[in-house]
């Protein structure tokens, strides 16, 4: 039943759509009409303001983080912890607000890692600003990222329910770009920065 519970709030959590919450406060289009019509932080940047991207990238980030950190701190178990860490990044990709049509969870699951293990947080968003500075590709960065995560976890904790969770993490975040791997090879991917005209 506990496991049931923490697994639940989790989902409900990330399920958040923050995009569209920030969005809405400000006044923009919701990001669903533009772009990719992904509720993420890099579509919402091609609207033109960086300030709601960075709200919604913190802000999806954030959902992830105080998942697990609450569980930690409610006593959970490792087992539980992980089952946390992934429902909760299943709750932005699949959330119930949203008719289970959300995003790719790049944000969330940096928030997950962080509150997982800073290290392993780290690792990843060094990999992804390293990597998207060198491609100007948020989708490659965004994937490349997570194998880094993947690894990182492995070094520092071990095979276990952690490093389940963050396979499964990296696993579904790299499916939900498979739009983003077709347009890569074909040369057609949005690199960053790009407005909402370009797509």
């Amino acid at each position: 039943m506990n496991a049931a519970l923490f697994a639940l709030g989790a989902y409900l959590l990330g399920s958040i759509p923050f995009a569209i919450v920030v969005s809405r406060a400000m006044g923009l289009d919701d990001p669903r009409s533009y772009g990719s019509g992904n509720i993420g932080a890099t579509n919402v940047l091609r609207s033109g303001n960086r300030r709601a991207a960075l709200f919604t990238v913190l802000g999806d980030a954030a959902k992830g983080w105080v998942a697990v950190l609450v569980a930690h701190r409610l006593g959970a178990s490792v087992e539980i912890i992980a089952l946390v860490a992934f429902c909760a990044f299943l709750g932005h990709v699949f959330p119930v607000w949203l008719r289970f049509r959300g995003g790719k969870g790049v944000a969330t699951a940096a928030g997950v890692l962080i509150a997982i293990h800073w290290v392993i947080g780290v690792a990843a968003l060094v990999a992804f600003l390293l990597f998207a500075v060198a491609t100007r590709y948020a989708s490659l960065a965004s994937m490349l990222s997570a194998v880094v995560a993947c690894v990182a976890t492995w070094y520092l904790l071990g095979v276990g329910p952690v490093l389940y969770a963050v396979l499964a993490m990296a696993a579904l975040l790299i499916a939900r770009h498979h739009t983003n791997i077709g347009k890569l090879l074909r040369g057609e991917e949005s690199k960053i920065g790009a407005s909402r005209k370009t797509e």
